[in-house]
């Protein structure tokens, strides 16, 4: 017997000869069963279609909906507007992350949240004693699969029965539309820092739609790939950029998605550590075509001052690596050092997202 869950796709992605892992009882297909740089040059430069069975759902619904997930929640929950998605950051009340990603508005009394982790349910009760509402969790019941690349939109347009056009960046429509003759929720989000799409349905639906995206030109990618793209882009992985309980956000320079003006249960060590963040987060460009190792120390003149935490070889910026910094070192053009096996590598400190600094491709 085994608890391990298997994504509506799972004999696709064996018959195609992918590597999959699994997470929490969940699976990851680390590629499709072709070398992952192609993959990711089809997120890169065309489009790439990933299976998200995997990310965590929850529904929230009832009158205080808003207000359970307000006071996990560093952004702000109050005033969305339904078909609206507000990412941030889920924390302890010292601050301290527990999670990271995105709030879906439907309606006053009904919300999904899609976060890395599954069963936290009574994690987000245990704030919310008081209040009239209820969380499920809903991955089970939920597939997705991300439409991610330049050429997304004329990839899914056609198998969609409204203009996409008309949905904004981080907006969806909060009403069903059909995708390849099948009912489903198209949010205009993704993790590739390229303009994208993800489509939201029902399980036994989920081949319908990925056949019919194939059909249109989608490649299968996996996690090797993506992991690539994000880095370039400086979008942060949970055990990964950061443990749960163990760094604040302001330590991954979230600075924008942290509100402490709400409910939320973090407000006060958040504004406390917001008044002057002692760590900050930067890409470095690493010289030379060696990468450091994950947790690679990161010094100037001898001095621990950092550690990298998603290293890779960019096909398009070079060596690179996302690294937590002490706040006097995370200065565009600071110099430092990275370990890299027995020796050191010079590095220089640039822009979070190297690759696309205004973060203009996804909004394209």
């Amino acid at each position: 017997m085994t608890d391990d869950k298997r994504s509506p796709l799972h004999a696709w992605h064996e018959a195609h000869g992918a590597e999959t892992i699994w997470e929490d009882g969940y699976p990851w297909t680390m590629h499709e069963g072709r070398d992952p740089l192609e993959e990711y040059e089809a997120v890169r430069t065309g489009t790439g279609i990933w299976d998200l069975f995997s990310t965590c759902k929850y529904e929230v619904t009832g009158p205080d909906a808003a207000r359970l997930i307000q006071r996990r929640f560093t952004n702000t929950v109050e005033g969305m507007k339904a078909g609206q998605v507000h990412y941030g950051a889920f924390v302890n009340a010292d601050g301290t992350m527990i999670d990271d990603g995105n709030v879906y508005r439907f309606a006053e009394d009904r919300f999904w949240v899609m976060i890395n982790t599954a069963d936290l349910q009574d994690w987000f009760r245990e704030t919310a004693g008081d209040l009239d509402a209820r969380i499920e969790h809903r991955t089970d019941d939920l597939a997705m699969i991300a439409v991610q690349g330049p050429a997304s939109r004329g990839t899914l347009q056609p198998l969609v029965d409204r203009g996409l056009g008309e949905l904004g960046y981080f907006r969806f429509w909060p009403e069903p539309v059909t995708v390849a003759g099948v009912p489903a929720t198209v949010t205009r989000t993704g993790f590739s820092g390229e303009h994208g799409y993800e489509v939201i349905v029902a399980p036994e639906d989920t081949q319908t739609v990925w056949d019919a995206l194939l059909a249109a030109g989608g490649m299968p990618f996996g996690l090797t790939a993506i992991d690539l793209a994000r880095t370039e882009v400086g979008l942060i992985i949970i055990a990964v950029d950061y443990d749960p309980g163990e760094r604040s956000p302001w330590d991954l320079s979230m600075d924008r998605f942290i509100k402490t003006d709400t409910e939320c249960v973090g407000t006060t060590a958040l504004r406390e550590r917001g008044e002057k963040p002692p760590k900050r987060f930067k890409t470095l460009q690493i010289e030379g075509d060696a990468v450091p190792d994950y947790g690679a120390a990161v010094t100037k003149d001898g001095l621990a001052v950092g550690v990298v935490t998603s290293p890779a070889s960019s096909p398009r910026v070079g060596t690179i690596g996302l690294a937590v910094l002490d706040a006097d070192v995370a200065t565009d053009g600071e110099k430092v050092e990275v370990a890299v096996g027995e020796a050191t590598a010079p590095a220089t400190v640039e822009p979070l997202s190297i690759l696309d600094p205004q973060k203009r491709r996804p909004r394209d």
